[in-house]
Formats: C-alpha cells, structure tokens, sequence
C-alpha cells in the first residue's frame, strides 16, 4: 500500500551523429510502511535519517534523501511538502 507519491524527473542527454537531445524521464518516489522506491533504488526506512528540500525556483526543487548509503537527490517540479511530511513522520 503506497501511503505518499512523489513525482521527479531525471534529465538525459542523447547525443546523435547530428545533434544532442535532451529526454526528461518522469519518475515517481513511493512511500510505504517500511520503504520508500525510487525507479533503481529502494531504501529501507531504517536506513533513512532525514529528508530535506531545495527550492531552486521557477517551481522546480531538489528533494534530498539523507539514508546510511549516502545522500540521494531527486529532482521535482511539483510541492514535495506532503512528501516530506509523510516521511519525517516514519524517521522520526
């Protein structure tokens, strides 16, 4: 059962014999009970110590999970504050 979602996206660039593209993969972080799921990552909640934010303007904003394996960032467009909410609740 996913109690919070939180959308992100990761930015590619591709580069052809003509050009260079860039390609934005939307993603999503998934709270549950004892876990939260990144699209390659999956950190336990016992691992994580402290959730943080960026506000880098124009409605754009880095997510930082502070977890026992390092700090992982997550880049989001959208309020990540319910997120973070939810997740200080289950650290703390």
């Amino acid at each position: 059962m996913i109690i919070a979602r939180q959308a992100y996206y990761k930015v590619e660039r591709v580069v052809t014999a003509d050009n260079l593209e860039t390609v934005i993969h939307q993603r999503s972080l998934c709270l549950y009970p004892t876990r939260i799921v990144s699209a390659y990552r999956e950190f336990l909640i016992e691992e994580i110590f402290d959730i943080s934010f960026r506000d880098l303007g124009e409605g754009h904003g880095v997510l930082y999970l502070h977890t026992t394996q390092g700090v992982f960032p997550y880049t989001v467009e959208t309020a990540a504050e319910l997120f973070i909410d939810e997740v200080k609740r289950r650290i703390l």
